[in-house]
C-alpha cells in the first residue's frame, strides 16, 4: 500500500527502516514529549527489534517527505475489537507543517473509506497541547480523562478520545 499527499507519501513501515525510527527515537526521547510516553530504545539492536515488531503488526506507516525521499515520522495503529487507536511520532525537525495531520487524516480515511473502520480511538496527556489540537482537528472528541503513570514516579492527565465515523 502506497498513499501519497500533495507533499508526502505514506506505506507500511519496512524492517529496513530502522536506522529512520532510532533517528526519531532519539529525538523522541529528547523531547519534552518524552515524559507522557514509555522510553523507546535507542540501541542499534533494541531499535532493530522494535521496528520488526512495528512491522510485524501490519499497522505502522513510515510517512516520507515527497521532496527528498526523507522519512520523517510515523503513523501506528493499534487494533482493539472494532476500534482503531491512533499513535503518531514525527522527528521535531519536521514539527508546525501540518505534516502529521496529513498523514494521520490519509490513514484515517482510508481505513474509514477501504477498511470498514468507523471507531478510532487515541490517548494523549491533557498537557500537549499540540497532540490535543490535532485530534480535535481530525474530528476526534476528548470522552474522559484520568491520571496515568508509568513509572509510578510521575503522572500526568490523559485525555481519552474517539473518534466515530458515520
Amino acid at each position: 500500500m502506497r498513499l501519497e499527499t500533495s507533499r508526502l507519501f505514506i506505506r507500511h513501515l519496512n524492517e529496513s527502516d530502522w536506522r529512520a525510527m532510532k533517528n526519531i527515537f532519539i529525538d523522541f526521547n529528547n523531547s519534552k514529549y518524552a515524559a507522557y510516553d514509555i522510553p523507546l530504545p535507542t540501541e542499534d539492536e533494541e531499535t532493530q527489534a522494535l521496528t520488526k515488531r512495528f512491522v510485524a503488526s501490519n499497522l505502522f506507516f513510515a510517512v516520507f517527505l515527497k521532496e527528498s525521499n526523507n522519512m520523517i515520522g510515523y503513523v501506528c495503529f493499534h487494533k482493539d475489537g472494532d476500534k482503531y487507536d491512533l499513535g503518531y511520532c514525527f522527528h521535531s525537525a519536521y514539527h508546525l507543517n501540518g505534516y502529521a495531520y496529513e498523514s494521520t487524516n490519509t490513514l484515517v480515511k482510508y481505513f474509514a473509506d477501504k477498511c470498514g473502520v468507523t471507531h478510532f480511538t487515541a490517548g494523549t496527556a491533557i498537557d500537549n497541547i499540540p497532540s490535543c489540537k490535532l485530534l480535535e482537528k481530525l474530528g476526534f472528541v476528548c470522552v474522559s480523562t484520568e491520571a496515568v503513570s508509568f513509572d509510578n514516579a510521575f503522572s500526568f492527565q490523559g485525555g481519552n478520545f474517539v473518534l466515530d465515523i458515520k
